[in-house]
């Protein structure tokens, strides 16, 4: 996969159409991540729960040109390239951490298990570092990691794994193999860029989901980049 980025609910409408919906779940009965918007549910259901001690810290990550692995080896090396990562991804996590898949490249780590945000960029770093995917021309595979922190980050679940894939744009951007925590978003004006009707509505639509209207309009803003992959 390059740099374009679907949204999770794009994820999961391609992946029930796909053409390759079939190999796509000899994937999954591989791995045996939970898959679709799993990852989205239970994040919802744990930030849900209220106050709670200890961290809860995401992470998003995808492979580096993937679509060039798949159109120049084939999907069966794809399949193994894919399986081998997570599988060397997963034996590394703690005990609480678990992994989803919610795109074809695409994957997802919900660290509720007491790991602070510099913890878990360490250990992702670890085994970013140490994953050895030859590809049949001699190169490497490589992903590229996007991490963020419940509340800290973000309070709500679309804006917090959209700040997790900012980061890992923000990998990919940099020269990829890499991995980024969520940072603080520069905000600049635009309210000359609305209509009042379209103004009036947001302010009623934020009040109803109890957030600000800047964040419902950065989660707008950035479907309609990724629809159109800039």
């Amino acid at each position: 996969m390059g740099v374009n980025k679907k949204t999770t609910k794009e994820h999961i409408e391609q992946e029930a159409t796909t053409k390759n919906k079939a190999r796509h779940n000899k994937v999954n009965d591989t791995l045996g991540f939970p898959v679709g918007d799993a990852f989205e549910k239970d994040l919802a259901a744990i930030m849900n729960q209220g106050e709670f001690g200890s961290p809860l810290v995401i992470t998003v990550f995808d492979f580096d040109n993937f679509l060039r692995v798949n159109e120049e080896f084939g999907m069966d090396e794809g399949d193994r390239v894919l399986i081998e990562t997570c599988q060397h991804i997963q034996k590394g996590l703690p005990e609480g951490a678990q992994m989803y898949r919610f795109g074809g490249d695409e994957f997802g780590i919900i660290f509720n298990c007491g790991m602070e945000k510099e913890e878990v960029f360490l250990l992702m770093e670890s085994l970013r570092s140490t994953l050895s995917i030859t590809l049949p021309d001699g190169t490497s595979s490589t992903i590229s990691i996007g991490i963020a922190t419940a509340f800290e980050d973000a309070t709500r679940v679309p804006e917090l794994i959209r700040k997790a894939e900012s980061a890992l744009f923000r990998a990919k951007t940099n020269g990829r193999n890499k991995v980024a925590l969520a940072r603080e978003e520069k905000m600049v004006p635009k309210t000359s860029h609305y209509t009042a009707d379209q103004l009036s509505a947001l302010t009623k639509l934020a009040k109803a989901e109890g957030v600000g209207e800047a964040v419902l309009l950065r989660e707008a803003l950035d479907m309609l980049l990724k629809k159109y992959d800039v």
